[in-house]
């Protein structure tokens, strides 16, 4: 890869970057608000995770984005990344967890609409729709499992000693589940702009297996979602794990379960597979919205106990925020490329 590349290719870095920084809080916010898992551990997990999920089973997700809008050429694809990292950074540092499939859905239309090229309607409304609907099935899934645990302890009592071991432990499995789903899901997001333009040789590893060139952009971009782990997400973890709603330990492993489980079903492209196989409704894949989903588990656990202690101002502002997002990307994006092209000469398109 030359140096070229390397700096077109550090915008994708950068909103890898800040999608660790942002959506650590959607894996491990609630253990770690809950007490139960400390930070370092939480962020060496989930960076573990992040890079395999991403490597393993990010292929799917991310022919989906890329198929959104033909981004062809290495600045055009630098500035829709750097628009959606911007976009990312800025509801970091305002605390709130926001989706960076809905920023780099914003960044990919503004580019659209600046180089007068064709938005697929057909993928950008499954991505769309898929932004309500994903809240409303993990609070679904976080309603029933919630019940299920309650009806669980109720007919089997666990001694609290080992209640709290279990939960711990819980805590732990489904956080790795949830990094790698979110690994699988929203490398998309990250590496997506630059598939059709970064063409990296195969590197064979070995007698074992061979690195395509899209896994080499996958691995590169879970680094970078991994570094964002460790040194900025701590700020966003307190919204979901303490602001919105107070949660006991196993609240907060139903939560993370529910997130995982939604982002799997929209990533695991064997799933897919199987379904359509079988004449049976497939479920797309397509870039989730990571807070969507965790906001949705928190909202899903609250209705167990009727909604007390749901704090509505802190949801309500968070919803506020889905919604600038993908604008804001997008006029962001428009604008940086008009300056790249006009300033530095850069062909965008």
């Amino acid at each position: 890869m030359d140096m070229a590349t390397l700096f077109f290719l550090s915008s994708g870095l950068f909103l890898g970057w800040t999608l660790g920084a942002n959506n650590m809080s959607s894996v491990f916010g609630t253990a770690i608000g809950t007490k139960m898992v400390s930070f370092k551990k939480a962020a060496f997990i989930a960076s573990v995770f992040v890079i395999l999920g991403a490597v393993i089973s990010g292929q799917g997700v991310s022919e989906t984005l890329e198929g959104l809008g033909k981004i062809n050429t290495l600045p055009g694809a630098f500035m829709t990344a750097l628009a959606a990292a911007l976009t990312m950074l800025l509801m970091t540092q305002a605390r709130i967890p926001v989706s960076a499939t809905q920023a780099i859905v914003g960044s990919i239309v503004g580019w659209s609409i600046y180089s007068h090229t064709h938005v697929d309607l057909v993928i950008i409304t499954e991505i769309v729709v898929s932004w309500f609907t994903s809240p409303l099935l993990a609070a679904l899934v976080a309603f029933l499992l919630m019940m299920g645990v309650k009806t669980y302890l109720k007919a089997k009592p666990v001694p609290l000693l080992y209640q709290d071991a279990y939960t711990r432990l819980g805590l732990i499995l489904a956080g790795a589940f949830s990094a790698y789903s979110l690994g699988a899901n929203n490398i998309a997001n990250v590496m997506g702009p630059f598939m059709s333009v970064v063409p990296l040789k195969p590197l064979p590893i070995g007698h074992l297996f061979v690195f395509s060139s899209d896994q080499q952009l996958f691995l590169l971009g879970a680094i970078a979602i991994a570094v964002g782990i460790y040194t900025y997400s701590h700020d966003v973890i307190k919204t979901v794990g303490n602001n919105m709603l107070k949660m006991s330990p196993i609240e907060a492993w139903v939560v993370v379960m529910a997130h995982a489980l939604v982002l799997f079903l929209f990533s695991s492209t064997s799933l897919h597979l199987f379904l359509t196989r079988h004449g049976l409704p497939a479920v797309p894949l397509v870039p989730l919205s990571s807070a969507g989903a965790i906001i949705g588990g928190v909202v899903g656990v609250s209705l167990n106990k009727k909604g007390q202690g749901l704090k509505i101002y802190e949801l309500f502002r968070v919803m506020r925020a889905w919604i600038w997002t993908p604008v804001l990307a997008a006029i962001i994006c428009f604008f940086a490329l008009f300056f790249m092209e006009n300033v530095f000469g850069q062909q965008v398109h």
